[in-house]
């Protein structure tokens, strides 16, 4: 047996008849297949379900269930139903061979066995059912392409409708205060102008964070190299998102931010990005907690070697509708109460899975939100 694939076959022999499985055992084994045996209808039903192998040599004159019963209910069963069954008959009459085909068989081997002919069909067949193998896996490789496709076409449409909008806003305000004090007629004082100034100001810096927050994104969505994964010093980088990065909203939302008191497990990944996840939860929960936010923070180990990351608020918690929408690219829930462009939690959920972990969120009306990250633990071996 030339080809290394078809050598790794296995291949059931239902016969009742010692001699005729010797036989057939002998010739299989010494062209290198993997061989089963099942002596009966209902044994070989059962060892057909539990192996799957990839071909079956039923005989058709059996006690009880005879071959055709079997085959039928083979190709009833969604496991078994593919496997192609070669029938093996002594009869002769076409009425038989016909009716084999009829409940499925791919071909059948005439008794007393021919060697050369029997391995002729059985490598004919297991090529077959190999390339139909190879096939239906190219087909659910492009369906799932075609899906991944069809999403990210999807993305691409929502993504051009969005920033034709939420980037125009901005440069709208730009261009028209660039206006207004390039008219001559304009007489402004310092204060007026310092005004105008700084609208101008956080025209610009809008765009520029939702620039930054789409270059991010498609960096994250293309990234195709092993990332080099570290264990995190989990506490600067709170520190560093809390106190350095996101310092002026805690000040302009008089939010309060709980620490826990024990310190942080340790988790694999990847920092600047583990950073993001951080800024974004944080960030979100000083818009949307309400006046005086109360923000906590917190980890917990899991049992299955993750470690659950979190940030819980005191807002108006969510209904399941806005929880279902919420790690949708481009989606933005409760824009009268705060601005953005609907990609923080699409980055947020991208990024978690790329370092192998998930996102998700525990919410309540009326009782606020927990947001978390999971990412794998420290180990011995990390």
């Amino acid at each position: 047996m030339k080809d290394k694939l078809l050598s790794q076959s296995s291949i059931l022999i239902v016969d009742d008849i010692p001699t005729n499985v010797s036989v057939l055992m002998n010739l299989l084994d010494n062209a290198g297949f993997k061989v089963l045996v099942a002596t009966d209808g209902k044994s070989a039903l059962k060892k057909a379900a539990y192996a799957l192998p990839d071909l079956i040599l039923l005989d058709v004159m059996m006690p009880g269930m005879d071959g055709f019963e079997v085959c039928k209910i083979l190709k009833e069963q969604v496991k078994t139903q593919d496997i192609p069954i070669i029938f093996m008959t002594a009869l002769t009459d076409t009425v038989d061979k016909i009716k084999g085909f009829s409940q499925g068989a791919v071909d059948y081997i005439t008794k007393p066995i021919q060697h050369e002919e029997t391995l002729a069909r059985v490598t004919t067949h297991l090529k077959l059912r190999l390339l139909q193998k190879q096939l239906q896996n190219e087909l659910q490789e492009g369906k799932a392409y075609a899906i991944e496709l069809e999403k990210l076409n999807s993305e691409l449409n929502t993504f051009a409708r969005t920033v034709s909008h939420d980037l125009k806003n901005p440069l709208n305000g730009i261009v028209g205060l660039s206006e207004l004090l390039l008219l001559p007629d304009m007489n402004l004082d310092k204060e007026e102008k310092l005004k105008y100034y700084q609208m101008i100001n956080d025209c610009g810096q809008q765009m520029f964070e939702m620039i930054n927050a789409l270059l991010l994104l498609a960096g994250v969505s293309q990234q195709e190299e092993k990332l080099e994964t570290h264990p995190l010093d989990m506490l600067s980088i709170v520190y560093k998102v809390t106190e350095k990065r996101l310092d002026y909203m805690c000040r302009k939302f008089e939010a309060e931010v709980q620490l826990p008191e024990k310190p942080w497990p340790t988790a694999i990944g990847y920092a600047p990005w583990v950073e993001e996840i951080w800024a974004n939860y944080i960030s979100n929960a000083f818009k949307y907690a309400g006046e005086a936010p109360q923000i906590e923070l917190g980890a917990d180990s899991e049992e299955n070697g993750m470690i659950r990351f979190w940030v819980r608020d005191n807002g108006p918690g969510l209904s399941k509708e806005s929880q279902e929408k919420l790690f949708t690219a481009f989606t933005r829930l409760h824009q009268d109460k705060a601005e953005g462009h609907g990609l923080g939690l699409s980055i947020v959920q991208q990024i978690a899975e790329k370092l192998h972990g998930e996102v998700g969120v525990e919410s309540t009306e009326g009782e606020g939100s927990l947001f978390y990250f999971t990412l794998p633990a420290m180990t011995e071996t990390s």
